[in-house]
């Protein structure tokens, strides 16, 4: 038997599976690692963590694998989008990595639109400029840190500096690069058009290659800190939510997935690369060669829950929080959420916007506020929705994977809210799976990556959304939508206090 690796990079921890030729998870290891915020709004990693918890946890999966290590045949990657690692000229790291939920470059995304044009962004790139894409984050170090600047040679983006490190060899690929703002989307190509605009040098930027790419074999250093052999294949990867739909056999027309993680997304399958969506929500290079997403993100919607219960449940397992949750009515009895803990993505692009619970009373008990956090995560996702529906796509099925599928009535919360089937998978590894399935491709274990999806991929249960429910949502979601614009002005106002 033959197996692959999937490593995926993910935000609070690094996530490693062991896969057979049947799809079936061998071994899973995480290792976790700590953020870095210094400031209201600033949020950063030190990538040798990265480098490190990832060797441990190779090295502690390579120590239960009872099989011969030749047989670990490939390894790919899925990783956090957007995050900015700066190197020198000798490939040192220059400062620690700037991360996708870093809201300190509003400034440098007013720059970008005054000196490239929205609607020339929008041609080249697809997508608006944002706090979280690297190109602001670049702007930014050029602008309050240029000795730091001055020195950078090449910036990476955090799996494909984890890749490098393992292999010695520097690249990106097509899913993650077009989450940087220097990407032509369409071409496939750095638009040189916008490093000139903007004055970066686009010998900044790294060699492209597809996501099943063979980028080399891990180095003799590497092979001994973590037992893997030194011929064990290397391939590029993906970017975590394109690597998600692979995992979720996102890989076909109209093919749609919610996934809830530290952030949330729903991203739906698209082969033409002229669909236009002004900006609304983003429109990605698929991990699958010449594919497509279209793509709207919550910013905190796992990490909305995992902020209550540290804040209110702080010794309680994420079970024990949860309990009841099915007894309280669609609606958690007038109680509302939204989920703008650090800002909001889709399809409020603010980085000042804060949450809120609207319409507590005395009457309230804790596991209200738990139903009113989780609905309000998936009313957020349901925006990106909307859009969807409104620009034509069908809807009726959605793939749930990642912290939103593991409770049954959060599930049938998202069937009801999206008014549509949700499907759970046997495996909820999907952005780890796909990096796995990106591996089994380049191995030559399948002729397509919708061959590998046939046969990793297994649906366990679907959900199906009740009536009574469906109508009480669309009334409480013109509610909800309601809430931003009646918060916009005082969170505004509020924002001097902050600390």
């Amino acid at each position: 038997m033959k197996y692959v690796i999937g490593i995926d990079l993910g935000t609070s921890a690094v996530k490693i599976l062991l896969i057979n030729q049947n799809g079936e998870v061998c071994h899973e290891v995480s290792k976790s690692y700590p953020l870095i915020q210094e400031k209201s709004g600033y949020s950063e990693q030190n990538p040798e963590e990265w480098v490190e918890k990832t060797a441990q946890g190779l090295a502690e999966l390579v120590q239960q694998f009872q099989g011969n290590v030749d047989d670990i045949e490939g390894i790919s990657f899925s990783g956090q989008m957007h995050g900015l690692v700066l190197l020198d000229e000798e490939h040192q790291v220059l400062r620690n990595t700037i991360l996708w939920n870093d809201t300190r470059t509003t400034e440098q995304c007013r720059q970008i639109n005054e000196i490239v044009g929205t609607d020339r962004l929008l041609e080249i790139t697809k997508n608006p400029a944002l706090e979280g894409f690297t190109l602001p984050k670049l702007l930014w170090v050029k602008q309050y840190e240029p000795e730091v600047f001055e020195k950078a040679h090449v910036f990476m983006l955090p799996k494909d500096y984890l890749r490098y490190r393992m292999t010695g060899e520097i690249h990106s690929e097509y899913s993650d690069a077009a989450g940087t703002l220097l990407l032509n989307v369409s071409k496939k190509t750095w638009s040189t058009e916008i490093c000139e605009l903007v004055g970066i040098k686009s010998e900044l930027c790294p060699p492209l290659v597809e996501s099943h790419q063979l980028v080399g074999t891990i180095t003799s250093d590497f092979a001994n800190w973590t037992g893997l052999s030194e011929s064990v294949k290397v391939f590029a990867g993906g970017a975590d939510n394109a690597c998600g739909a692979i995992g979720s056999g996102i890989l076909s027309e109209g093919r749609t997935l919610c996934s809830i993680g530290t952030s949330g997304v729903v991203l739906s399958y698209e082969e033409r690369n002229d669909q236009d969506f002004q900006g609304k929500v983003h429109y990605f290079n698929h991990g699958e060669e010449n594919a497509f997403y279209t793509m709207g993100v919550t910013l905190a919607a796992g990490y909305s829950l995992s902020w209550f219960k540290d804040t209110f449940a702080e010794k309680e397992e994420f079970e024990q929080l949860l309990q009841g949750i099915d007894q309280v009515p669609a609606g958690a009895n007038g109680l509302l959420f939204t989920p703008y803990l650090v800002g909001e993505r889709t399809p409020h692009a603010d980085s000042v916007i804060r949450g809120s619970f609207i319409g507590m009373d005395a009457s309230h008990k804790r596991r209200d506020f738990v139903r009113a956090v989780l609905e309000g995560i998936t009313f957020s996702l349901n925006e990106s929705i909307e859009i969807f529906r409104e620009n034509g796509k069908t809807i009726d099925t959605i793939v749930s994977i990642g912290g939103g599928a593991k409770n049954e009535a959060w599930l049938q919360i998202q069937a009801d809210i999206f008014n549509a089937n949700i499907v759970k998978l046997s495996s909820e590894q999907g952005p780890g799976m796909g990096a796995a399935m990106l591996a089994a491709f380049g191995c030559g274990w399948f002729s397509s990556l919708l061959e590998c999806a046939n046969k990793f991929i297994e649906p366990v249960k679907t959900y199906q959304p009740v009536k009574e429910n469906v109508a009480q949502y669309q009334k409480l979601f013109g509610i909800y939508k309601q809430v931003y614009e009646q918060t916009k002005v005082l969170n505004e106002q509020l924002q001097e206090f902050r600390k």
